[in-house]
C-alpha cells in the first residue's frame, strides 16, 4: 500500500527517547527537566470552578458556527483587549490546528514558509503535512537573540507565502523588539507575505528588555496580513481543554477570515464544552498564571545560584516563556551530552539540536518543572558538565 511522502520515513524513536523508555521500563529513576505539561507540575488549579465551567448547560446543545461561538469569541476578545473584536477571531481545537488551517489558506503543495531558528520542531511537520516546507532562517545571538531581517529577505522566494514567528520564542525566550516588528511587517508587506505570530507564551514575561513587543495586537493596522495564534493550553495552563484561536488583522482581513471559516466548517472540531467553558476559564487564567510565573522565577533563581560557582557554565537571558538555555563547554555533541546525563545521572534534558540551535554547547531545561525536582536535577547534572 502506498504511504504519503508527507509522513516520516520511519517511526523509530530517537536515541534519547529510546533510552528514556528503557529506563522507565526498567523502573530506573528519571529526573525530568523537560516537562512542559502544566497539569503534571503540581499547580493548585481551582478545581471546583473548572468543573463548573465544563458543566455549563450549553454543552447539551449543538449550534455549530465555523468561527466558533460568539460568546466564547467575545470572552477571548475581552481577555486580550487591544481593540480586538469577536469578529476578528476564529476558534480552533489547538494552535496546531490553527497552523494547519493557515497553511491550507496561504499555500499550495510545494510552497514554503520561513521560520526564524532556533525554534520548535513542530513547524516542520505541520507544514509538511499540508504539502508545504518550513524553511529555517537562522537568528543570531549578540547579548540577546535578534531576528536576521536581511537573511529573511534573502531567503524569500517566489514560493514563499508567509513568515512564522513565536513571541516570545520557544526555546530562546526572545521577544520581538519594536524595531524588529517594524522591519518584519515592512518586509512582509513588500514581499506580499502573510505574517503568522504565535503568542502562546506572551503572558510569561521574565527578563524582557524595555523595547520588547509584548504582543503583536499592539499593531492595530499592520501593513501585511497578520494572523495571531494563542489558546488555553498556555494562557490558562489547560492543554487538555483543547481550545485555541486565530486573530486576523491587516489587508484583506475580512476575506481571509471568511476563507478560514470555510475551512473550519469542513471539520467543526471545537467541542461545545470547550466553547461553553471559555469565558469562565479565561476569568480563572490570571490566578493560574501567577502560580506559573512564580515557579518560573523560582527555578531561574535556583539555576543562577547553582551556576554562581561554576564559571564554565552559564545561561542565556530568558526574556519570556517556559524554557532556559544552559550554555556548557562543547566537549561533546549536545545529543551525546543529553544521552550521557540520562544514562549516568538519570536527568532528562533536551539537547540544543532538538530546537536547531547552532553548533554544540547548549541544553534546554524547562522552568515549569516542580521546584524540588528542578533543584535535584541541577545537583545531579551540573557536576557532569
Amino acid at each position: 500500500m502506498h504511504r504519503s511522502a508527507r509522513l516520516p520515513a520511519s517511526f523509530e524513536p530517537n536515541p534519547l527517547s529510546r533510552m528514556l523508555s528503557e529506563r522507565r521500563a526498567a523502573h530506573l529513576p528519571v529526573v525530568d527537566l523537560t516537562v512542559s505539561n502544566p497539569t503534571a507540575c503540581g499547580f493548585a488549579y481551582p478545581e471546583a470552578e473548572i468543573r463548573a465551567a465544563l458543566a455549563d448547560r450549553a454543552v447539551l446543545g449543538y449550534a455549530p458556527d465555523p468561527l466558533g461561538s460568539r460568546r466564547a469569541r467575545e470572552a477571548v476578545a475581552a481577555f486580550h483587549g487591544r481593540d480586538l473584536r469577536a469578529d476578528d477571531l476564529l476558534l480552533t481545537a489547538s494552535t496546531s490546528e490553527g497552523y494547519a488551517l493557515l497553511f491550507k489558506l496561504l499555500g499550495d503543495p510545494g510552497d514554503e514558509v520561513l521560520v526564524p531558528s532556533p525554534s520548535y520542531p513542530l513547524f516542520d511537520w505541520l507544514a509538511r503535512l499540508e504539502g508545504m516546507q518550513a524553511r529555517a532562517v537562522p537568528s543570531y545571538f549578540h547579548e540577546r537573540w535578534h531576528l536576521d531581517l536581511g537573511a529573511l529577505d534573502a531567503a524569500a522566494s517566489g514560493r514563499t507565502r508567509a513568515v512564522v514567528v513565536v513571541n516570545p520564542n520557544n526555546p530562546t525566550g526572545h521577544f520581538l523588539s519594536r524595531t524588529e516588528w517594524a522591519g518584519l511587517t515592512e518586509l512582509c508587506a513588500r514581499r506580499g507575505l502573510a505574517l503568522l505570530v504565535d503568542e502562546v507564551f506572551a503572558d510569561y514575561s521574565l527578563e524582557a528588555p524595555p523595547d520588547a513587543l509584548p504582543t503583536a495586537l499592539e499593531d492595530t493596522d499592520p501593513p501585511c496580513p497578520l494572523f495571531l495564534l494563542s489558546g488555553l493550553s498556555k494562557i490558562a495552563a489547560l492543554p487538555q481543554v483543547k481550545l485555541g484561536w486565530l486573530a486576523v488583522r491587516g489587508p484583506g482581513a475580512a476575506d481571509h477570515l471568511e476563507a478560514l471559516a470555510f475551512l473550519a466548517d469542513q471539520y467543526l472540531s471545537v467541542s461545545a464544552s470547550a466553547q461553553a467553558a471559555a469565558p469562565a476559564l479565561l476569568a480563572l487564567a490570571p490566578g493560574i498564571q501567577v502560580q506559573v510565573r512564580t515557579r518560573l522565577r523560582a527555578n531561574l533563581a535556583a539555576l543562577d545560584r547553582a551556576l554562581a560557582d561554576r564559571p564554565h557554565l552559564s545561561r542565556l537571558p530568558v526574556e519570556g516563556g517556559w524554557s532556559v538555555l544552559l550554555r556548557r563547554p562543547a566537549l561533546d555533541a549536545d545529543d551525546a551530552c543529553a544521552l550521557r546525563l540520562l544514562r549516568e545521572t538519570g536527568v532528562l534534558t533536551h539537547p540544543g539540536s532538538f530546537f536547531d540551535l547552532p553548533g554544540d554547547g547548549h541544553l534546554v531545561l524547562s522552568l515549569l518543572t516542580p521546584e524540588a525536582i528542578f533543584s535535584d536535577g541541577l545537583e545531579r547534572a551540573l557536576p557532569q558538565l
